[in-house]
């Protein structure tokens, strides 16, 4: 008996390793391939630049709207939640989602030169973002569902934080996916045209597409919803969700937090790019001084139980200030300070502007986590999504707001400290009302 129990416990382990193994290998492609987007989209915005000689608030008003496609993540989210395919309602989305990027991106690697403009490229640009909000829904349920599971382990610490050390896993394959990107793309974009860096990437997702449909959902041990679930249902179940002050509140203060922060991206690459001369390998550099800054982030938040033991809150308020410290250090670069201490432009890029880019996406590790241990059960991809779709629409009302801005910069410059002033003040601003993100204790009362 005794020696069938500890067999039993065997197979058991070996099955709980085998799943993990499995969930791992999909999510970590998944975000891996996520995080490489960052290789194409370079080559998007030299070409933009170089090629078609787009204006820098041309450049960020088409950055902006090819967002467009995320707004709708809410409704995949519903559709991952209530179709089933062959069964599955995970693995199919996340599929299609590889295939649609590999077509566009595919597309306009081998388009003639007669036959691109800013408005071909702009539709296979918004067809890739639909894909990529596809599987990024998909990917981020899973996220939701796997980490509200309790750990294979008894102990009470690793159960209380398995949503944590997954967050943290998917956090460090897309940071790894982008400091690979970005190193690679600030190389390539010197020896390679911007076409071979979409055919690149568009080889990558065709393998994520084989790896992804290779795997069957029911070897992921996934809980499963009722397959006659409707999406009026599930429509109703997320509108119960959100009428939860402590999800609506928190997705609120979470997307203001980005929508009122003017972004001056294009600006800032084509003061870069023009006015100082900084080469592109140097912002390749600088790309993944802030991708690797993201990993160590990643593997601090998984592993430093002092930083766990920490409200996310506090967190989630420190890292704003930290990034309007950031901003503010940006005037000082633009006004020359820097440069008169000896320090050279380039050096300031590498090391700076790479993590001022990403800071302000530090807090989403903490907020996931938070919104993983808030969200009901059985509507995970739905609220995932809907916070996915509030970000984008964010980060989208903070891009026609930098557009705004940049036409008082100046194709000059002039106004950029000025302009970077006003972003550092901004940022302060959400501080006032951060009480709406649950504290620590809140978390524990909604655990209990």
């Amino acid at each position: 008996m005794v020696v069938s129990s500890s067999n039993g416990r065997g197979r058991s382990s070996s099955s709980s390793s085998s799943i993990e193994r499995k969930r791992k290998m999909v999510l970590g492609i998944g975000y891996l391939v996520q995080g490489l987007r960052g290789l194409p989209w370079m080559g998007v915005n030299f070409y933009l630049k170089d090629g078609l000689r787009v204006e820098p608030s041309t450049l960020q008003l088409l950055q902006n709207s090819a967002n467009l496609p995320m707004l709708a993540k809410p409704f995949y989210g519903l559709l991952s939640d209530s179709f089933y395919f062959f069964g599955q309602h995970r693995i199919p989305y996340i599929a299609l989602g590889a295939f649609l990027q590999a077509l566009s991106w595919l597309a306009i690697a081998f388009l003639s030169s007669s036959s691109i403009s800013l408005f071909t490229i702009t539709l296979y640009l918004l067809l890739s973002n639909l894909g990529a909000s596809l599987a990024e829904v998909a990917n981020d349920a899973i996220v939701a569902e796997t980490g509200k599971q309790p750990a294979s382990s008894p102990s009470k610490n690793k159960q209380s934080s398995s949503s944590g050390e997954l967050q943290s896993f998917v956090w460090m394959a897309s940071s790894i996916g982008g400091v690979l990107g970005n190193l690679v793309g600030g190389v390539a974009i010197e020896k390679f045209s911007p076409q071979a860096m979409f055919c690149l990437f568009g080889i990558l997702l065709i393998i994520q597409f084989f790896i992804t449909i290779s795997v069957h959902e029911s070897s992921l041990n996934l809980p499963k919803n009722p397959s006659n679930v409707s999406i009026k249902n599930q429509l109703s179940e997320l509108v119960i969700a959100l009428k939860k002050p402590e999800i609506s509140g928190s997705i609120a203060w979470f997307a203001a937090s980005y929508a009122i922060i003017p972004a001056l991206t294009g600006t800032m690459f084509y003061y870069q790019t023009q006015h100082l001369k900084i080469e592109s390998s140097v912002l390749g550099i600088s790309k993944v001084i802030g991708q690797a800054a993201m990993l160590v982030w990643g593997v601090m938040y998984k592993y430093d139980q002092r930083l766990k033991s920490i409200s996310p809150r506090k967190i989630i308020s420190g890292i704003q200030v930290s990034l309007a410290i950031c901003m503010i250090s940006d005037v000082l670069f633009v006004k020359g300070v820097y440069r008169e201490m000896g320090v050279p432009d380039s050096m300031y890029v590498v090391v700076l502007s790479g993590i001022t880019e990403v800071l302000g996406f530090f807090k989403m590790l903490p907020f996931s986590v938070v919104i993983g241990q808030l969200c009901p059960e059985g509507c995970e991809g739905s609220v995932m999504a809907f916070l996915t779709s509030a970000i984008a629409m964010a980060l989208m009302a903070s891009g026609y707001l930098g557009v705004a801005l940049a036409s008082y910069v100046g194709s000059d410059f002039s106004g950029l400290g000025v302009g970077l002033l006003i972003q550092a003040a901004c940022t302060i601003l959400p501080l006032y009302w951060s009480s709406c993100i649950p504290g620590g204790d809140d978390l524990k009362k909604k655990k209990t």
